[in-house]
C-alpha cells in the first residue's frame, strides 16, 4: 500500500506540474504569439534550460543521490547531513563562478552560441544577451533545489520534490495573466 500511495503523491504532483505547464505554455503563446520577442524569449531560456539538464537532471544528480544515501547507511543522518552541506558549498561555488564567467560573456555567447543569426538584428540582439543574462541564475537555483530535491527523495519525503516544479509554472502564469490582464506588449510580457 505504501507504494501505491507514493506512486500517487508523486504521480500526481508530476500529472499537476505537466498541467500547469501546459497552460503556462498556452499562455505564452496568447501573449508573446509568434513574433521576434517569443523568438528572444525562448533563445534567452534555451541556454540556462541546457545547463539545467546538465547540472541539475544529468550527472550530478546521478553521483549524488546513490552516494547521499550510502552516507545514511554508513554514518545515519547526521552523517549525509554534513555530506550533503560539504556537497551543497562546493555545487554553489561552483556554480557561482559559472554563472559569473557566463554573464561576462553572454555578448559572446548570443553572438556564437545561443542565437547567431540575431546578430543581424541589433536590438534583437542586445535584447537576448539582456534577457539571457537576467535569466541564467536560473541555473543555480534550479540546481541547488534539484540537490536538494534528491535528498529529500533519500529521505523518503517525495512530495516536495515533485510538487517543485509547479511554483516555476504557476509564477510564469501568474505574471503572463498579469501582462495580459494589462495589456502589455510583447517586450514587457518578456520581461516579466
Amino acid at each position: 500500500m505504501s507504494l501505491v500511495k507514493k506512486f500517487a503523491t508523486v504521480g500526481g504532483a508530476t500529472l499537476g506540474s505537466r498541467i500547469f505547464g501546459f497552460a503556462r505554455e498556452t499562455l505564452m503563446a496568447a501573449a508573446l504569439g509568434t513574433g521576434p520577442m517569443a523568438d528572444v524569449f525562448y533563445a534567452a531560456f534555451r541556454f540556462p534550460n541546457l545547463f539545467r539538464r546538465l547540472f541539475a537532471e544529468g550527472a550530478f544528480n546521478a553521483a549524488f543521490v546513490p552516494l547521499f544515501a550510502k552516507e545514511i547507511e554508513a554514518n545515519g543522518t547526521d552523517g549525509a547531513k554534513r555530506f550533503s552541506e560539504e556537497v551543497f558549498g562546493v555545487l554553489f561555488s561552483v556554480l557561482l563562478l559559472i554563472t559569473i564567467v557566463m554573464e561576462l560573456a553572454m555578448p559572446l555567447l548570443v553572438r556564437f552560441v545561443i542565437a547567431p543569426g540575431f546578430a543581424d538584428d541589433p536590438e534583437k540582439f542586445s535584447i537576448t544577451i539582456r534577457m539571457a543574462a537576467v535569466m541564467f541564475p536560473y541555473l543555480m537555483c534550479m540546481s541547488l533545489t534539484a540537490m536538494m530535491s534528491g535528498m529529500l527523495n533519500s529521505l523518503h519525503h517525495f512530495f516536495a520534490a515533485a510538487i517543485a516544479p509547479v511554483f516555476l509554472n504557476v509564477v510564469m502564469i501568474g505574471a503572463l495573466f498579469y501582462a495580459l490582464y494589462t495589456g502589455a506588449d510583447p517586450l514587457a510580457t518578456a520581461w516579466y
